[in-house]
Formats: structure tokens, sequence, C-alpha cells
């Protein structure tokens, strides 16, 4: 079985545009971003189609993670489709709708390399919940 996507959902009970706007403000974006306890420094954020983002997570080891990723797409609301340029390489597709009074979050992690992305299960999947519980607080507290 072929095992290079991976898909998780969540359901906040905020308004969609509450959500994008958590990825189009680097001030908010950098609150969130990364799994539990790491951290951010931005170095060029340009939020619209074709437009660069280079960043550095903070791990809690001290180790940093120099990323380079790139906004391939772009609609307003709805959808955020990010390649991610630094290894390992994976497209990022976040897609917003409407459902109960809230938003459904889903988020998409397409690796390049199926070997690359089972070998990375083990983190990607935790990490990406983590990510998630990032971004409801960040939504739901600001």
């Amino acid at each position: 079985m072929s095992i290079k996507t991976f898909k998780t959902t969540r359901y906040i009970p905020v308004i969609k545009e509450h959500i994008f706007d958590a990825f189009a403000a680097p001030s908010k974006l950098e609150k969130w971003w990364g799994p539990e306890d790491f951290s951010n420094t931005f170095n060029y954020f340009d939020f619209q189609v074709g437009g660069k983002w280079s960043f550095v997570m903070h791990g809690p080891n001290g180790v940093n993670y120099p990323n380079e990723s790139e906004f391939v797409e772009i609609v307003p609301n709805e959808k955020i489709v990010i390649r991610h340029h630094s290894l390992p390489h994976f497209t990022l597709t976040v897609l917003l709708s409407v459902y109960d009074n809230g938003t459904n979050v889903n988020w998409i992690q397409e690796f390049d390399d199926e070997e690359v992305a089972r070998k990375a299960a083990a983190i990607v999947i935790p990490a990406n919940e983590q990510n998630l519980d990032r971004l409801t607080n960040v939504v739901l507290n600001n």
C-alpha cells in the first residue's frame, strides 16, 4: 500500500475567515506554526501566489530547522497550497469549509517520495495534530 499522503481534519468553532487570517498574518502564523513547543523566526513572508516564505523553526531541544517554502495557490478563505522546497519535499494543501457554525480544516500533506513519507510518518502524524491544536488555540483566543 502506498503511503505518501497524510490527511488530518479538524473542526474549529470559528468562521473560516479567522482561520485564513491565522495563515495570512505572520504575527499570528508564527505563534502556532509547527509542533508543540516549537517556535519560529520568520526571515521572509510574502503571502501571495508565487510568494516565498523563509523561516527557522526552533525545536524544544535547541535544534534549528531552516525552511524554505512557496505559496503555490491561495483562494481567500477557501484554500492554501504551500510547496516545501527544503528537505523533505512535500506539498501542503489546506482546505477550509463551513461546517456547523464553524469551519472544517482539511490538512493534506503529500510527500514527493514514498520512502521519505514512510520514515517520517511517526513524526508527521502527531506533529500535524499538534499544529492544528496550536492553530485552534490561536483562533479561539485572539
